[in-house]
């Protein structure tokens, strides 16, 4: 006989399922929660560099005289006095070009007398150096740097004229001592000085010095490239400017960041336009060219692009820096494959920000009409879009034209790229585990992390040479430091100029190193 006591509860009661559920979730979130505190407290990607396991290759040291000091100083302040102008990609100020060629061979005789180099001019004003190694079966790298720089103006409230190189507290001001001919100078003045105390590179070496940088590098950059392909050279790594030392920027941070650049953001200028037929305002249709465009662009402006935090370089970031940071946000940081949704929700409130999170949509110019009396026949838009490294191209003009979502609306693309390769930083990537090696031997309370550049350089041309571009180097940046950079009052300071010296100084000898030490680690990712 079967027979239940009363007020007993049967297995599958709604009741005794809805316990089990709870239970379950509950287990599932301790387990989450564990798993997670567990990455919080253990995860450092930075710990295993372990300078003392290296092979020593930086056995020449950099000591300059006074003397020296106000001359390196002086061959910087002289290039920035030079006024490289790239106004576009027709014009420039070639008159300065010509007289920086001469600055270049007057303040780096021994670079253009030695033996172990090879220079040549190409396209005219870009420079490209071959330093040749003692062991031509090493693959070669690539330092680069440009010439020109923007168009600046003192009465754009400048402290100091922009071309004078002027000396206020301790900073040099003027148009390029950011970008880029602090790194330009720099790298010349450190082979200078490597040169001069008799050292031969095991590893051979180029530097491209590109003229139209500013303006795409379709004349210096990519003439360049295409003497390299002819060549046959394969590139182990290639070194730009890029992005930068942080100290006190990212808020909430325990001391410096420097990034390293491994990619660049791909870029599209998108064209709408309408077309309708003319009239006289007196008689006007129920829709105008201008007022269909200005529809178009708020539905673009009104639906931003997907959210991808976390699908490219920036979750590298994140997680190289959260064992910087304090309680909720190391919780976070450490945890992006939980939490990425959440704080991309909150990077995207600010536009510096949201620049890492999505494809970000600009409408930077909007024409139509030429009299008060005239309906326009033709009302025209266009958009800038910083593409993500998870988007393509093609991708984000499909979206474009979703979202438009009107046939009378033409959209065409202008001009455009894909983002670029993501290169490459593990425990077996030659040029960025050298690039973070320079770095903390020199600042050794820096963190070092992976970046991605919102901005483009004409690094992008040496991507068929190479499978790994870096893009960095270290300018210390505080905050409001990033508005200078082609803004007013670009400047550096004499220190800082001197540490990028240092910088290149050191990589180039650390670049002797025949083979990476074996990886070392005690971190097991769960």
């Amino acid at each position: 006989v079967c027979w239940r006591q009363q007020g007993a509860l049967s297995p599958t009661s709604p009741f005794t399922a809805h316990t089990r559920s709870v239970r379950g979730v509950l287990v599932t979130v301790s387990l989450l929660f564990a798993i997670a505190s567990i990455r919080t407290l253990s995860l450092d990607v930075n710990v295993g560099l372990q300078l003392a396991r290296w092979e020593k290759t930086n056995n020449i040291s950099l000591v300059v005289s006074q003397q020296q000091r106000e001359e390196l100083l002086d061959n910087f302040k002289e290039a920035i006095r030079i006024p490289t102008v790239s106004f576009s990609k027709d014009e420039s100020n070639t008159t300065a070009l010509r007289e920086f060629d001469r600055f270049l061979r007057k303040a780096f005789p021994t670079v253009f007398s030695s033996d172990l180099v090879r220079h040549e001019l190409v396209a005219n004003y870009s420079h490209l150096f071959w330093v040749r190694g003692s062991q031509p079966d090493l693959v070669p790298y690539l330092l680069l740097a440009h010439i020109d720089v923007v168009p600046a103006s003192e009465s754009d409230g400048w402290d100091a004229p922009p071309f004078s190189a002027e000396e206020i507290d301790g900073f040099i001001y003027g148009r390029g001592t950011i970008d880029d001919k602090g790194s330009l100078v720099g790298i010349l003045q450190a082979l200078e000085y490597l040169l001069m105390k008799g050292y031969a590179p095991r590893r051979g070496f180029y530097i491209s010095l590109g003229h139209d940088e500013e303006v795409s590098g379709t004349k210096g950059a990519m003439n360049i490239v295409r003497v390299l392909k002819q060549r046959g050279v394969r590139l182990l790594f290639v070194l730009d400017e890029g992005l930068a030392v942080l100290d006190g920027v990212i808020s909430g941070l325990e001391g410096p960041a420097a990034l390293i650049g491994l990619s660049e953001k791909g870029w599209a200028t998108v064209k709408l336009s309408v077309f309708m037929a003319p009239g006289h305002s007196s008689m006007p249709p129920s829709e105008t060219s201008i007022g269909i465009l200005a529809a178009a662009v708020k539905r673009l402006e009104d639906n931003p692009m997907p959210r991808l935090f976390g699908h490219g370089p920036e979750k590298g970031t994140f997680e190289h820096l959260a064992h910087k940071f304090g309680l909720p946000m190391k919780f976070i940081m450490s945890n992006l494959w939980l939490f990425a949704p959440l704080l991309g929700r909150v990077l995207e409130r600010k536009p510096e920000t949201n620049a890492f999170v999505r494809t970000t949509t600009a409408v930077t110019m909007f024409n139509a009409g030429v009299k008060v009396n005239i309906m326009p026949s033709l009302a025209e838009a266009y958009v800038n879009l910083r593409i993500h490294s998870a988007q393509s191209l093609q991708e984000v003009l499909d979206l474009v034209q979703s979202t438009v979502g009107d046939q009378r609306v033409k959209v065409e693309l202008i001009d455009g790229f894909d983002p670029l390769p993501v290169s490459s930083m593990d425990d077996k990537s030659f040029g960025f585990q050298i690039i973070k090696k320079t770095v903390l031997e020199m600042f050794p309370t820096v963190t070092v992390a992976p970046g991605i550049c919102i901005g483009n350089t004409d690094s992008r041309h040496f991507k068929d040479l190479t499978d790994d571009i870096y893009r960095f180097a270290p300018v210390w940046f505080k905050p409001g430091d990033a508005q200078r950079f082609h803004g007013i009052n670009e400047r550096i300071s004499k220190k800082n100029y001197e540490e990028l010296l240092v910088f290149y100084f050191s990589l180039i000898q650390n670049c002797d190193i025949l083979k990476l030490p074996e990886p070392h680690s005690t971190i097991h990712e769960l």
